[in-house]
């Protein structure tokens, strides 16, 4: 009777606890959180990489004058579009002026000098052929006459040196453009140290930029072609965005990419070109170059789906009835709002992509 009574009671208690575990089950069950969620698979995206940059003319040319002297005259405004071999500046120049009258003068007597020197072979020459002077004397009047001809030779080369030196007294164009700023004005005094204004070739432009060593090593991973010439050939067409946010019209094409990394920036330079045939770009403004990339068979999640913690980017993935935190790595698409997961997550993973304050690792769910 005693060992029924133990019986029934081991009985009931297993019934209890057996109960009490079922009731809780069911209660975490019940009071599991919906979480909205999806199945990740792949496609294609187009990301795009924008850097700060610097519009040059394709010829931005720096106008000095070759002599020193005053200015004399300004023919162009600030703005104003010249050809090539167009007069820019004159400058007055009492020194070249001097020069050239000089050397008219030298060569005026050097001149003189080749006629007399002519003279006195002409008469010595029948002299000495009927004997009666030495060839001696005639030998040394035609020494004299050469000695004389290579003087002329010398004058009328500094004749031309000094018309030259007066010819750079008008300070021309060397290319069509752009006349830049011109600081100085009619009276300064000028040298070949001074700067009278830039002229710019703005038919095609150049948009200088630069990339740091990693962006550098994945742009060139993700252009075809084994040689990094091959590899320019193949490279998308840039977006340029000017200063006011607009986009310019036209599309660019990298042109050339610098040898080496810069020590000091630790960045390679790039330079697209641009047509500017209209003249809207100008030389010396700033914008941002836009590199496109597009990516094939990629898995694209939104940015809200995931989390920070330090240095790391994670989700939380959907492992049967509960979620366990992820590690990614990612790259931003243009819009900003979503992920290309370039490691971490396969096709066909479940993630979590709304609520992710409120979840943890391990927590149940119940699937939305």
């Amino acid at each position: 009777m005693k060992l029924m009574k133990i019986v029934c009671g081991a009985s009931a208690l297993m019934l209890f606890v057996t109960s009490c575990g079922s009731k809780q089950e069911s209660s975490e069950q019940v009071n599991s959180q919906k979480y909205p969620t999806t199945v990740i698979s792949e496609q294609n995206v187009e990301l795009s990489s924008v850097y700060p940059t610097t519009i040059k003319g394709q010829e931005d040319i720096e106008i000095r004058p070759r002599i020193d002297g005053f200015i004399d005259a300004i023919y162009v405004d600030e703005g104003s579009v010249v050809r090539k071999g167009q007069t820019l500046f004159k400058i007055n120049s009492p020194q070249a002026e001097q020069s050239l009258t000089s050397a008219q003068a030298s060569l005026k007597s050097a001149q003189a000098q080749v006629n007399t020197a002519k003279v006195n072979v002409n008469r010595i020459r029948p002299l000495a052929e009927k004997g009666i002077v030495g060839n001696v004397q005639l030998e040394t009047a035609e020494d004299s006459y050469q000695s004389a001809m290579a003087g002329l030779a010398q004058a009328e080369a500094a004749l031309k040196n000094a018309q030259a030196t007066l010819g750079w007294t008008n300070v021309t164009s060397p290319v069509d453009g752009l006349i830049g700023s011109i600081p100085l004005r009619m009276g300064s005094l000028v040298n070949s140290s001074n700067v009278l204004t830039t002229v710019a070739n703005t038919g095609n432009v150049y948009a200088y930029f630069s990339l740091n060593e990693k962006e550098f090593s994945v742009f060139m991973n993700n252009m075809e072609g084994r040689s990094q010439a091959e590899k320019i050939k193949n490279a998308p067409p840039v977006i340029l965005t000017l200063a006011n946010g607009t986009t310019y019209e036209h599309t660019g094409r990298i042109e050339t990419i610098t040898g080496s990394v810069n020590i000091t920036t630790g960045t390679v330079s790039f330079r697209a070109e641009f047509p500017n045939k209209d003249g809207e770009l100008k030389s010396g403004t700033s914008g941002k170059i836009t590199i496109p990339r597009h990516i094939k068979n990629t898995i694209v999640i939104p940015q809200k789906a995931t989390f920070a913690q330090q240095d790391k980017t994670l989700v939380f993935q959907v492992q049967g009835d509960s979620v366990i935190q992820k590690v990614i790595s990612v790259l931003s698409t243009p819009d900003g709002k979503s992920y290309v997961v370039t490691d971490g997550l396969n096709s066909g993973d479940r993630i979590v992509t709304d609520g992710i304050a409120t979840l943890s690792h391990g927590k149940k769910i119940t699937i939305e």
